[in-house]
């Protein structure tokens, strides 16, 4: 196979695009950026992104495409109120909302029509960061290299988030403004306002910290989920398995969050030797499990109470 001889790139993200293939003859062109859905390889040549994504990445997205969800579900839970007979619609809208955009996001994206993408591995954290690696040769010219190392999975949350505000502003108001008897006008859409703030926070903290939640977002999954797990159960003043099982909300609250555990636990483990990780999974109960046995020591009902007498 004949192949067209350049000066070798510089810079980590630098990389020669294929201009023309002939049976055995490859022209290459001047080292530069790799177009949308390529990344460099080994040898700086620029090569499509071909790969199925891992167990790990789909985790990710998982992660990244329950963060609305949850935030919808913690406003429309906060505002709607004990008496709101509406919550349980903005609930099943909300997710219904969350999971057309998902759909959407998996057909619009390469390759278009199917429930599937494409990718580039990801193999260090600088894979999300291209911009940082532009090359300088002579320290005043900078040839600019900067693309999607990890294609798709920066720019598709963005793109599912852009789906999932587009379907709230067309759904949610109606639903609201016919059920949600219950609340005042001016208490209607304050969920809806609330995800107008955290949707651009999340595009911001996506933008930035991409690649940081990448690596980070198991450990969040279960930091985050042991807290607020612990939280309600005092908030609700849950000492003993009869007040678990007295409300039916407070299961439906104790089964998400074991989910949430049983989320974490496989994203860290990544399911590598099923034999040796699933067992891990029994480790779900054990913060519920926990606290149901200590809570008489610490006595939640009494320390709110304290709280709320101001001593």
């Amino acid at each position: 196979m004949a192949v067209d001889i350049q000066p070798a790139c510089l810079g980590l993200y630098c990389g020669k695009t294929l201009l023309f293939k002939n049976g055995s003859t490859e022209i290459y062109g001047e080292c530069g950026v790799c177009p949308r859905g390529q990344r460099t390889n080994a040898q700086k040549y620029c090569q499509p992104c071909t790969e199925s994504p891992e167990l790990y990445d789909w985790l990710y997205l998982g992660f990244m495409a329950m963060l609305p969800l949850v935030l919808h579900w913690f406003f429309i839970e906060w505002y709607s109120g004990k008496k709101s007979s509406s919550a349980l619609f903005q609930h099943i809208t909300a997710l219904f909302e969350c999971s057309v955009a998902a759909i959407i996001t998996l057909l619009v994206s390469d390759p278009v029509g199917v429930l599937y993408i494409r990718s580039c591995r990801v193999l260090m954290l600088s894979d999300w960061y291209t911009m940082l690696y532009n090359p300088s040769p002579d320290y005043v010219t900078t040839v600019h290299c900067t693309h999607e190392a990890v294609y798709p999975l920066y720019t598709i949350v963005f793109i599912y988030y852009a789906f999932c505000l587009v379907l709230m502003m067309l759904l949610r108001p109606l639903l609201v403004k016919k059920i949600a008897c219950g609340l005042g006008k001016s208490d209607r859409f304050k969920s809806i306002y609330a995800a107008l703030y955290f949707f651009p926070i999340l595009t911001v903290l996506q933008a930035v910290g991409g690649g940081l939640l990448y690596y980070a977002f198991p450990y969040i999954i279960l930091v985050l989920s042991l807290v607020t797990l612990a939280v309600y159960m005092s908030a609700s003043e849950i000492e003993n398995c009869y007040d678990l099982l007295v409300r039916k909300k407070r299961l439906i609250v104790l089964f998400s969050h074991w989910l949430l555990h049983a989320y974490g636990i496989i994203s860290i483990s990544r399911v590598d030797k099923l034999e040796q990780d699933l067992p891990l999974l029994a480790l779900v109960p054990t913060p519920a499990l926990f606290y149901l046995f200590t809570a008489k020591f610490t006595e939640p009902s009494r320390i709110l109470s304290e709280g709320a007498n101001g001593h």
